[in-house]
């Protein structure tokens, strides 16, 4: 039988959602330890298109005790990303096990037992910090399109080159759609961009107001969880994809794509549009979002979709479990870079009080359509 390792608290997942908790249980000296399935630290980030940028500037992509080191409106690469976040777990030295792949997660009287392999650890506190985008989604019609059509889910594509040549469909026009969209038609692609326009909310013009803080303020506390908008903009942005935050519906003209409504299925091997137009494309791009995968999780905490039953990321059915870096956990910005700290910083207060036990309100649930 292999040791059990045993923390006060575990973190599963060293994503930047997992080091914004490490970063406060670090300040509260907690005995803990941050569990992480990547070889590097921000693998998440080098998956992604080469080309990718993040949606809002650096003066809102800090985590917790330290502010990122760029220009105000400067909008990092994702290499620059990885090399912030490096650069944190240095700073702060949060204890991370890389190549740790948890597979199970269970409770036994008042500890939780993890499982990775051949290691196992017992801990009274868990915190799922494995984020927003686990298995991507693809509509069960992509299917019946012909073999001779490439699809690629966006969390596949890198570069122009990947994508043969001909006309070129993206289904998704949230910010990851809309960014490779442009990119294609800047190649000298033909591009077609499906889907409902999900809005935009400016971070460059009116985003520089006052140094950005009413736009911050905007996305972090108005659209949130407390206020009406915010439970409005929450339930479509869970099925619709979140509004434009850096570019802008003109960018999206000028570049030279197409937009169209949305894909209702396939037709003839071709993907058919809901006005019953089907396009002779080369290539399908799935800008369609994620869904959670906790599978590896063996507590009831999930609703029937398999998202996590919580109040701000604290499960009250089973004490001692959070989660955090979920999309709109409480506000837009819950799964942002700059956004995670709020809701790292509420999950860990609860951490350290919990031998108060002080009540949590109901359960939330997603909002599905």
């Amino acid at each position: 039988m292999p040791s059990v390792e045993s923390f006060r608290t575990i973190i599963i997942g060293g994503g930047q959602a997992g080091l914004a908790a490490a970063y406060y249980l670090t300040q509260a000296k907690d005995d803990f330890v941050v569990l992480d399935a990547d070889t590097e630290i921000g693998a998440a980030w080098r998956q992604r298109w080469d080309s990718l940028r993040l949606f809002t500037p650096s003066k809102f992509n800090g985590l917790p005790g330290m502010p990122y080191p760029a220009a105000d409106f400067y909008f990092p690469t994702k290499d620059e990303v990885v090399a912030y976040l490096r650069q944190y777990v240095e700073k702060f030295q949060i204890p991370i096990r890389l190549n740790t792949k948890v597979e199970s997660l269970t409770r036994s009287g008042g500890r939780f037992t993890i499982t990775a392999g051949d290691r196992s650890f017992s801990s009274e506190n868990v915190i799922v910090a494995t984020g927003a985008y686990q298995v991507p989604f693809v509509p069960s019609f992509s299917r019946e399109l012909s073999t001779a059509i490439t699809q690629l889910h966006s969390s596949s594509y890198q570069n122009p080159q990947q994508v043969p040549h001909g006309d070129i469909l993206v289904v998704g026009a949230g910010n990851s759609g809309a960014e490779i969209a442009i990119e294609l038609a800047r190649a000298g692609r033909k591009v077609w961009l499906a889907g409902r326009s999900v809005g935009r909310i400016p971070s460059n013009e009116l985003g520089r107001l006052f140094g950005g803080k009413p736009y911050w303020t905007f996305i972090s506390r108005v659209l949130s969880i407390d206020t009406p908008i915010g439970r409005k903009v929450r339930q479509k942005a869970l099925h619709q994809g979140t509004p434009l935050i850096r570019l802008k519906p003109k960018d999206i003209e000028d570049a030279g794509v197409t937009r169209c409504g949305r894909v209702r299925g396939a037709h003839a091997g071709k993907p058919e549009l809901e006005d019953g137009k089907t396009l002779d494309v080369a290539a399908v791009i799935w800008s369609t979002g994620y869904r959670p995968d906790y599978q590896w999780i063996r507590l009831p905490v999930f609703d029937e979709q398999g998202y996590p039953l919580h109040s701000r990321g604290v499960v009250a059915q089973e004490p001692g479990l959070y989660f955090v870096g979920l999309h709109f956990q409480t506000a837009l910005t819950s799964a942002l870079l700059g956004g995670v700290g709020a809701d790292a910083r509420f999950v860990t207060s609860r951490v350290t009080l919990r031998e108060a036990r002080e009540p949590v309100p109901s359960p939330i649930a997603p909002a599905l359509d």
